[in-house]
């Protein structure tokens, strides 16, 4: 996946008008069939402006097939998915950060332009950026404390960097959602510790963040709510009352295992579900 594939709905779509009265996202009854078995199974749920949200589960349990559906990347076979009201697909206000890996890193582009696709939406694919979006982006890149790495090429970047640099693509696309597939896995703890810290400045403008992680303590301390997702919905809701015994043994059978690694306590499982789309 090349960054302007990222890019493309903001261009060639007209913007759908905000709900100020809607919760800025609504899920109701989703169900998502993949090479005919079901990847999520009557998912229903809201987040309201501002809030940040952990999505916990093993691999295949259908995280970034909801992440994908959200942001209007794939359809769901039934159910519902309303952002601000309206219907994903229309909004530009949506910023999707797919996992490191599903994301070419050799395409030819620097770390500013990168960061300005964001724009696309705001200034149109026919139109020139002006004055205006460069310091927006000079701007965005210095919140996420990227500013002396502007010219550099992406693919050199280190994994923190890589998210900061998305999360600045996120403050130039004046995103209201954000979702973030994984993007603490394989980074080092000063690595996450920057990335929260932008986090918080995400926090501060009401950007409502939904994160996957395979981190229970993390999730746990991290997130105003969590949830546990195994193709159903097993639990939405404070740390203490999702990630009980039961719950827990039910997303990862008899196969979990928790870790206690130098930054976080890890849920780790030998097996994996099947009939999520990568």
């Amino acid at each position: 996946m090349n960054l302007q594939k990222l890019a493309w709905k903001p261009i060639f779509m007209r913007p759908e008008a905000h709900d100020a009265g809607a919760p800025i996202l609504e899920v109701a009854g989703l169900n998502v069939r993949y090479n005919g078995t079901m990847a999520l199974e009557e998912v229903s749920f809201h987040l309201n402006r501002g809030e940040r949200l952990a999505v916990v589960g093993p691999n295949g349990a259908g995280k970034s097939t909801l992440f994908k559906v959200i942001a209007g990347v794939l359809a769901p076979t039934t159910g519902q998915v309303k952002v601000a009201g309206g219907s994903p697909g229309r909004h530009i206000c949506i910023s999707y950060v797919p996992q490191r890996t599903q994301v070419d890193w050799t395409f030819p582009t620097t770390v500013a332009a990168a960061v300005m696709m964001g724009r696309f939406g705001k200034i149109g694919l026919l139109r020139r950026a002006g004055r205006r979006d460069w310091e927006y982006v000079r701007e965005c890149l210095s919140v996420v404390g990227m500013t002396n790495l502007a010219s550099r090429q992406i693919g050199e970047l280190s994994g923190g960097q890589q998210q900061r640099m998305f999360i600045a693509r996120a403050l130039a696309q004046e995103a209201e959602l954000m979702l973030m597939d994984e993007p603490l896995t394989g980074l080092d703890v000063p690595a996450q510790e920057d990335i929260f810290r932008v986090l918080e400045t995400l926090r501060a403008r009401e950007v409502t963040v939904m994160v996957a992680t395979h981190d229970l303590q993390q999730a746990a301390e991290r997130f105003d709510r969590v949830m546990l997702l195994r193709h159903r919905l097993l639990g939405l809701g404070l740390p203490g009352e999702v990630f009980t015994t039961a719950n827990l043994q039910q997303a990862y059978g008899g196969h979990l295992h928790l870790i206690q690694a130098d930054n976080g306590l890890l849920a780790v499982s030998d097996t994996c579900c099947t009939g999520e789309p990568a």
